[in-house]
Order: structure tokens, then sequence, then C-alpha cells
């Protein structure tokens, strides 16, 4: 900042101007980079719109599955069907005849009001993923197209 005081002349008056170079050059600057770094800091994919959806209330109908899926001791996977623990085997031949009894009770394939039973499942907190996946892995191998999680809300989430 620059003030020249007195001089010759008394026409002369105190320069008050600031010099704005630096502080245009910063602004510059910045501008530049946020216009890098907010492309890098926004990668997304076109096309794909995410659900704005806290939860959803499950809506249970007595043909949906309930799965419930801890981890054992010993570093194994234990699923239950309803309150029955099953094996994987197991888990896949019941989830076949289920569907496949679901789908001639409603009338067979080619009835085009048919509903698919879902399947639910609750897994541990402390269960290693590799379980809840081959949870997914097998529901999905005997046909069900529909497979979600039941979860517990936040203390306080009201939708």
């Amino acid at each position: 900042m620059a003030m020249s005081v007195g001089g010759d002349s008394a026409a002369e008056k105190p320069m008050s101007d600031i010099n704005t170079t630096p502080l245009v050059d910063v602004m510059l600057v910045l501008l530049i980079i946020f216009l890098i770094a907010v492309p890098v800091a926004i990668q997304t994919v076109k096309g794909i719109t995410l659900p704005n959806v806290r939860f959803d209330p499950t809506t249970t109908k007595p043909e949906n599955v309930s799965l419930s899926v801890t981890s054992a001791g010993d570093g194994n996977c234990q699923v239950y069907w309803g309150v029955s623990p099953v094996t994987h085997q197991e888990l896949l031949d019941r989830a076949v005849a289920k569907l496949k009894a679901e789908i001639d009770r409603q009338g067979g394939p080619g009835n085009p009001d048919l509903e698919l039973p879902e399947a639910h499942v609750r897994g541990d907190v402390n269960t290693p993923w590799r379980c809840v996946a081959g949870t997914i892995y097998n529901m999905q191998m005997a046909g069900f197209a529909k497979v979600g999680f039941i979860s517990q809300p936040k203390t306080g989430d009201a939708g």
C-alpha cells in the first residue's frame, strides 16, 4: 500500500488507493485450483440414481423367508431358517422347495399376478461378511429375486 504525504504543491492530495494486483493473483490461483479439484472430488457414474430413503418399514408376509446369520465360535457360519439351524446345502434345498411351492400355490409360473416371496436376512454385527454373502448367494441361486437386510434403526430415527 502506497501513500504520498506532502510534496511541493498544496494541490497534491494523499494517495489512498489499495494495490489489488496481489489480491487478484491469489484469487485467480484459487479459482484454477478449484476448477481442477472439483471434477476429481466428484467422480460419479452417469445414469445412476441413488434412493433417498432413511429406512423402509418391513412388510412381513407369511410367505417371506426369515433368515438369521451368526458366526459360530470356531469361525464357521451358522444360518437359521426361522429359528431352526440349517447347513448351506439344506438352506439351498429348502429355499428351492419353498419357492416352487409358492409358485404352484399362486397358479404356476404363467400367472401374470405372481408375487414371489422375499428373503429377509438378519446378520449379527459381529458376523464376518463372508457368512452373510454366502447366505445371500444361496438364496439367489435358489431363485429368490428379492433378498433384503433387516436392521435395527437408530434410536429416534422416524423415517
